[in-house]
């Protein structure tokens, strides 16, 4: 299933030249050429429609998509995955769907360490929602968990280069295979908060530290509460990431009294570009709104993830598309985000 460099050079990989960008990039050609699901898939691209929803100094995109009814209203819950099969399993996958080996294209020997990208594998993703929308499994069936894996988020978002932006939904956090690790893959820019997190900074947020060495800010937008974090080194990001999540988790009880959490509810974007990553978490208490499970006119199949966070909100549904304003929103996130006061416990951790 694993597309060698001769392979690819027929899709548009220079010889002599085997960079991760490069090889799914032509990836993302071979599929397009040879792959009838993923034909379907993009052909829907051109149907969706979008609307923009303006907010308090920054603006929210709906994008009508059904294509993406599947993975919205995915069952996630332990006994609807126990009884599916994992999608996201090697041996499981349709026999058209080819891949790359990220990292240095060879699978590593410890085949259950989630910390180095040798052990991830870079698919097209047959429902998109960008133009160039990729899933990144581990190679093993191991669950949704960032905080191991987020080195390897970090190496595959500067091998990716700067054309795309690496994601991460967490198992209750819009997963739709929370059993198994991945993450996901799309053209950079395309959440509107990538570009427009400064901003956001100065108008709704606080920077905690801006050094040379790094960059720390948090962001209560009235909708989203996240905190960016951007350096040149990878280990400063990863100890900054360690104190997010370390100060997160121990604000479980007051967030989730009485319950056992996998770990933070965390939604994560990752990109590299101009030597630097810049890694924005979302922060969140709840995996869907009330309006996901009503019933009749009152229900509205809002599932949000990354995407959805990060400033384009999918709808698979038109009435919904149509329906959706600004207080819905406002309503919806309000479920989901922490509260202001929680984000200031992991903030002033921080400072």
């Amino acid at each position: 299933m694993f597309l060698s460099n001769e392979e690819l050079m027929a899709y548009g990989l220079p010889d002599g030249k085997s960079d991760l960008a490069g090889r799914s990039k032509a990836l993302l050609a071979h599929q397009q050429a040879t792959w009838p699901l993923l034909q379907k898939g993009a052909a829907t691209l051109g149907d969706v429609m979008v609307r923009t929803i303006q907010m308090d100094g920054y603006e929210m995109k709906l994008q009508f998509n059904p294509g993406r009814i599947v993975s919205s209203s995915a069952k996630v819950d332990a006994r609807s995955i126990a009884e599916r099969t994992c999608f996201l399993c090697l041996e499981h996958l349709p026999i058209e769907q080819k891949g790359v080996i990220a990292g240095n294209g060879e699978f590593s020997h410890d085949m259950l360490d989630t910390a180095n990208p040798d052990n991830y594998v870079v698919l097209v993703n047959p429902f998109p929602i960008f133009p160039k929308h990729f899933t990144i499994p581990h190679r093993s069936h191991v669950p949704q968990r960032i905080r191991e894996s987020f080195p390897a988020m970090l190496d595959i978002s500067k091998s990716m280069g700067s054309r795309y932006s690496l994601f991460y939904n967490g198992p209750r956090c819009g997963a739709s295979a929370p059993d198994h690790l991945h993450f996901q893959a799309g053209n950079f820019g395309f959440m509107s908060i990538e570009t427009s997190w400064p901003e956001l900074v100065e108008l709704h947020g606080e920077w905690i530290r801006k050094t040379e060495a790094v960059k720390i800010a948090g962001v209560d937008d009235g909708l989203r509460t996240c905190i960016v974090l951007q350096s040149a080194s990878a280990q400063v990001v990863s100890d900054q990431f360690d104190r997010v999540y370390n100060q997160f988790e121990s604000l479980n009880d007051e967030i989730h009294p009485g319950q056992t959490m996998e770990e933070p509810m965390v939604n994560v974007i990752s990109s590299y570009r101009d030597e630097a990553w810049t890694v924005i978490i979302f922060l969140r208490r709840k995996h869907r709104p009330h309006q996901f499970f009503a019933e009749g006119d009152d229900k509205i199949l809002f599932s949000p993830a990354s995407v959805d966070f990060g400033g384009v909100c999918i709808t698979p549904v038109e009435a919904d598309f149509n329906r959706i304003d600004r207080d819905l929103l406002v309503d919806m996130f309000g479920q989901l985000s922490i509260e202001s006061t929680h984000l200031k416990a992991v903030l002033d951790a921080l400072r």
